[in-house]
């Protein structure tokens, strides 16, 4: 049996974008401190492969995100989220920062969201993972 790694599709210091073969999904860990004009060129690119890889689910970690970055709050829950449905998503799994602003900014891109069907918020990689396996 082949081992099959994830295949690293774009890297900046804060966010790295890779797809996972196995599962067809991309993975997606932000990282360190963000901000408005981090989030939405980042939001870009996970948009950029979606269409590119023509995949249906994404596994967007905020594991390692710091700090609050709800400035993009808005244009993530009314820009960025229904251009990611056109373009085929179908499922996201959102993992949390342990960063309580971080995911207060999370929680407000989401109450900004008009159709919350397709995601679904985790604390931990592990049921973002299982879920993400079902949907």
């Amino acid at each position: 049996m082949k081992l099959l790694r994830n295949e690293i599709l774009y890297r900046e210091s804060n966010i790295l974008i890779e797809y996972n073969h196995a599962d067809e999904w991309l993975y997606v860990n932000w990282r360190g401190y963000q901000n408005y004009d981090s989030i939405v060129s980042g939001c870009e690119k996970i948009l950029y492969f979606l269409k590119e890889t023509q995949c249906t689910k994404v596994l967007n970690d905020n594991t390692n995100v710091e700090g609050i970055w709800s400035g993009a709050s808005k244009w993530v829950g009314r820009d960025w989220f229904p251009r990611m449905q056109v373009a085929g998503l179908k499922c996201f799994a959102w993992v949390y920062s342990p960063s309580t602003f971080s995911r207060l900014s999370a929680d407000k891109a989401l109450k900004h969201t008009l159709d919350l069907s397709y995601i679904e918020t985790f604390d931990d990689m592990e049921h973002a993972q299982a879920w993400l396996r079902t949907c």
